[in-house]
């Protein structure tokens, strides 16, 4: 019951946007070239799913290695900056520098360097996912209790105990929040490599049904984009309430 109110506003919303699209598009006679209606898409969809579903796969590959390696490096990064002050005032500011260079602007160049295959696409995606979840983690690592910090201390924890037990976990909820980001952004990371250069990917696809004024397909390219973004944060949801039940019980009462 819940759930079912939690999501009636989200569905009316979208049921009057489309609705509305729909009326726009019948009502003002805009060309199917310019403008597909909703209903136009989802009569299109079912013809499409099995080759978006096969574009899907290698957009969807690209997004999960590059936000895996992502995470990775991003917590390394935020343990060295939090054992390390000087290195910590040292690559902050150069990783806020780096999120002023637009990503597309540089994508071309791994083109260059690495080739159409996967490894460009790859590489945009960890660049892309790396940001809010390093300065997520690197936040919550600072925010741990520094009671707990200085009692430990005085106990004789080494500094990767005190990582371990106190600032790691404080870190979580922040963790988590920042996977919420990046986990979008790594759909949206693969599918901007794809428009650079590809062979495969819904990137290409969009790229080509574009370019063929065949909107009807690049609309349906796009509903797999969102849902996979959606499956994403879904997911990184469940995990973290696995992971952090004591949290989401505190926000619950």
């Amino acid at each position: 019951m819940v759930m079912t109110i939690k999501y009636r506003y989200p569905v009316l919303f979208i049921t009057a946007l489309l609705l509305a699209w729909e009326g726009v598009v019948r009502l003002g006679n805009i060309p199917r070239w310019l403008l597909p209606a909703p209903s136009d898409i989802m009569a299109e969809f079912p013809q499409m799913l099995p080759l978006l579903m096969e574009h899907g796969k290698y957009t969807l590959l690209a997004a999960l290695v590059g936000f895996v390696l992502a995470i990775i490096t991003a917590l390394i990064l935020a343990v060295l900056m939090d054992v390390s002050p000087a290195l910590r005032q040292g690559i902050y500011p150069l990783l806020v520098i780096s999120q002023t260079i637009p990503i597309i602007s540089v994508a071309p160049l791994f083109i260059i360097w690495f080739g159409y295959g996967l490894l460009p696409k790859i590489v945009v995606v960890a660049l892309v996912c790396f940001f809010p979840v390093v300065v997520s983690v690197s936040q919550g690592m600072q925010a741990a209790d520094q009671d707990m910090v200085d009692l430990l201390k005085v106990m004789g924890a080494s500094t990767w105990q005190i990582i371990k037990e106190v600032r790691l976990p404080a870190a979580l909820p922040s963790f988590f929040a920042g996977l919420k980001i990046a986990g979008t952004y790594s759909i949206m990371g693969a599918v901007i490599g794809e428009w650079l250069g590809a062979s495969k990917g819904l990137g290409i696809f969009m790229t080509r049904a574009m370019h063929s004024y065949q909107f009807e397909r690049l609309f349906s390219a796009i509903v797999i984009v969102s849902l996979l973004s959606v499956l994403l944060f879904l997911l990184i949801e469940a995990a973290s309430r696995v992971l952090m039940p004591w949290y989401h019980i505190e926000r619950k009462e």
